[in-house]
């Protein structure tokens, strides 16, 4: 055998030893989704179907009502889920956590559905996660899109970032499951709606059923057990405080009602106060507000406790109508499909606005007077009291007042003792007493 042979048999032994080890990876588990079609749902013959009862905005709580319901569905070994939609949208970033909880259904080997019902809706940031499902199907009357994402007072840069992804989100979605991309292209893109008969007919969903129960039938798990999950009270508690315009709103709330809580004492505003100013704080972090809305009701907060100074009402007014711009701020930067800022959001602000207007007038026509007429507790309760020198005010001595001995000078100039004095001023444990009228005694 030559020397020149050598070389071969190496190089023949290199690609045999490649082949191998190509057919080792090929033939190896992978860790990449399970893409199931119709055909598959049964993977689990009579397995149980969860169904998620999505008639809720997309947001914190609908987020973790989902991941709650996969964990759930995976440890019953479900044979699908049923997303239940009826929601006009919500927050992208609940939008892309709900749409990583169908994939994680997927990569377990369940097949997730979308069944949106008859007049129902499956818009804006709903519409990407019946789009992620293994199969859409629509009840008459039903409308998919639009889903133009908005950046709220966003630049355009940022506008146009990102509707550049959730456009590509969109489309690939749609290639994902064979569906028309150029539909799912124009729902973004031209913020186009489609009725469930015209999404039908071209492609975009996989058909149209006035039931729950033809849905199940079209996916073969008409006869399989079901369970329907719904949000649970601390999903609905994220839900709420998911809100920006709500989360503003119960802190402006909580400060005013921590102000006549001064006015009034009484534990009752103490607690509700507080609990509002929480919530809404931890309902604005969650939700990553901005931090200039967050600086503007800060000052608002401060021109509503500024009205404990000046008695006027004023700052009480100025206070919540600055705060009412502050919250309209705390969406700022935040992505929705659709945008938060509707007229509902502007008769809240109106009605705050008007709750402050009502606060400040109350004050200035009746707490205020009734505030510099008499302080709450202590000494200041003395003033325009009459009393008795008990011995000479040369200026300073002491002077009985309803039954109780004070140090007291006397202004101007001096008293004799039994004379009888008024109370003018307090000045720390002194008073400060002038001659009483000569009819008082």
């Amino acid at each position: 055998m030559s020397a020149h042979k050598f070389p071969r048999i190496r190089c023949l032994f290199a690609i045999v030893l490649l082949i191998l080890i190509a057919s080792v990876l090929i033939a190896a588990p992978k860790s990449n989704p399970v893409v199931l079609s119709a055909e598959q749902a049964a993977s689990g013959p009579g397995g149980k179907i969860v169904i998620v009862n999505f008639d809720v905005p997309v947001d914190l709580g609908s987020s973790s009502l989902m991941q709650r319901a996969v964990s759930y569905a995976i440890s019953q070994n479900a044979s699908a889920m049923v997303i239940l939609m009826n929601t006009p949208g919500g927050l992208l970033s609940d939008m892309v956590s709900i749409i990583s909880s169908i994939t994680q259904a997927n990569a377990s080997g369940i097949p997730v559905y979308t069944y949106v019902p008859p007049n129902a809706l499956a818009a804006s940031a709903g519409s990407y996660i019946a789009m992620a499902s293994n199969g859409i199907l629509m009840g008459t009357g039903s409308e998919i899109g639009p889903s133009t994402p908005i950046v709220v007072g966003g630049t355009d840069l940022e506008q146009n970032h990102t509707e550049a992804a959730m456009l590509n989100l969109m489309v690939s979605l749609a290639q994902e499951w064979g569906r028309n991309s150029t539909a799912a292209y124009a729902m973004v893109y031209s913020d186009q709606a489609f009725t469930a008969t015209d999404a039908s007919s071209i492609g975009l969903i996989d058909g149209v059923a006035d039931s729950l129960n033809q849905s199940l039938a079209v996916w073969h798990l008409q006869g399989n057990p079901q369970e329907t999950l719904s949000e649970n009270l601390y999903e609905e508690f994220l839900s709420t405080i998911s809100n920006s315009t709500l989360d503003g709103i119960l802190i402006m709330l909580g400060i005013l009602a921590l102000l006549l809580e001064l006015y009034h004492p009484t534990i009752f505003l103490t607690i509700v106060g507080g609990v509002a100013i929480i919530a809404g704080f931890v309902g604005a972090e969650e939700i990553g507000a901005s931090i200039f809305g967050f600086a503007i009701l800060a000052v608002a907060a401060g021109l509503v406790l500024l009205e404990l100074k000046l008695g006027h009402g004023f700052a009480v007014i100025a206070g919540m109508v600055l705060g009412a711009v502050g919250i309209l701020y705390l969406s700022q930067g935040l992505s929705y499909s659709p945008t938060p800022i509707n007229a509902s959001v502007e008769i809240e602000l109106t009605v705050l606005v008007a709750v402050g207007i009502m606060s400040g007038l109350y004050i200035r026509w009746i707490l205020g007077p009734i505030r510099k007429k008499k302080s709450f507790t202590g000494p200041e309760s003395l003033i325009g009291k009459i009393g008795v020198a008990i011995n000479d005010l040369k200026p300073t001595g002491d002077v009985r007042v309803e039954g109780i001995i004070w140090r007291a000078k006397f202004e101007p100039g001096t008293a004799k003792a039994g004379e009888a004095v008024k109370v003018k001023a307090v000045e720390g444990l002194m008073l400060v007493v002038e001659k009483a009228a000569a009819d008082k005694t």
